[in-house]
């Protein structure tokens, strides 16, 4: 019997809108990985990641401190075809973990962000369950089912990635598809609604690219 992993958390090196937000997506058991620079979110959090990886260019914080304190310190040349993120990406699927969420991969940079969702449609990670989320909004592929776990009101764009998506069916929207088509041309998966605590969508083909909206909480 294959031992059970927990989750892994992959810190990117791009925007985080909202620390507590963020804090919230993050569990207790979760293994934790640095891509670079990425790292501050972490230690932004006050948490100390179990790896750290890449060419380590935009590291500002203690990272002989951090080794010394257990921290595994995997370093890249500088010139590699790969980005840090695919490298944390390529490391924890290679560790075990089947359940990813990568924090940091949304916002700023729109070649890193296009960049960072298309590491998620290879094929070698159609059996994963791998996520973009930053606290406020969380992307990923689907390939077949999926639910979403939110409160009435939250977003859910639906987006058919470079070809028409068949045999779409939703649960727990405001409105539904049963069993239709969407096409990538066409905008009629954006901005459907929750209409309670969790949602459910399943497609028969093609690759479909789900974005889950949560409200920024006001300030106290």
């Amino acid at each position: 019997m294959r031992k059970h992993m927990p989750r892994c958390i992959i810190f990117a090196n791009g925007r985080l809108p909202d620390l507590t937000a963020a804090r919230g997506v993050i569990r207790a058991e979760d293994t934790l990985i640095g891509a670079d620079g990425g790292t501050r979110h972490a230690l932004d959090l006050g948490l100390r990641p179990s790896l750290i990886i890449g060419d380590l260019d935009s590291v500002t914080f203690d990272l002989e401190g951090l080794a010394r304190a257990g921290t595994r310190i995997i370093q890249h040349p500088k010139d590699k075809n790969e980005t840090d993120l695919e490298l944390a990406l390529e490391q924890a699927v290679e560790l075990g973990h089947r359940e990813i969420v990568i924090l940091g991969a949304l916002g700023g940079r729109l070649d890193q962000t296009l960049g960072n969702l298309s590491l998620l449609t290879n094929s070698q990670y159609a059996s994963l369950d791998i996520r973009l989320d930053d606290g406020v909004e969380e992307a990923f592929f689907l390939r077949n089912q999926a639910v979403i776990s939110g409160e009435p009101g939250d977003l859910v764009s639906l987006i058919p990635w470079g070809e028409e998506v068949g045999g779409i069916q939703t649960e727990g929207l405001r409105w539904p598809l049963k069993g239709e088509t969407l096409q990538p041309y066409k905008t009629r998966g954006i901005s459907n609604e929750m209409t309670g605590s969790t949602a459910g969508v399943k497609v028969e083909s093609g690759l479909l690219l789900v974005i889950h909206r949560r409200p920024l909480k006001p300030e106290v």
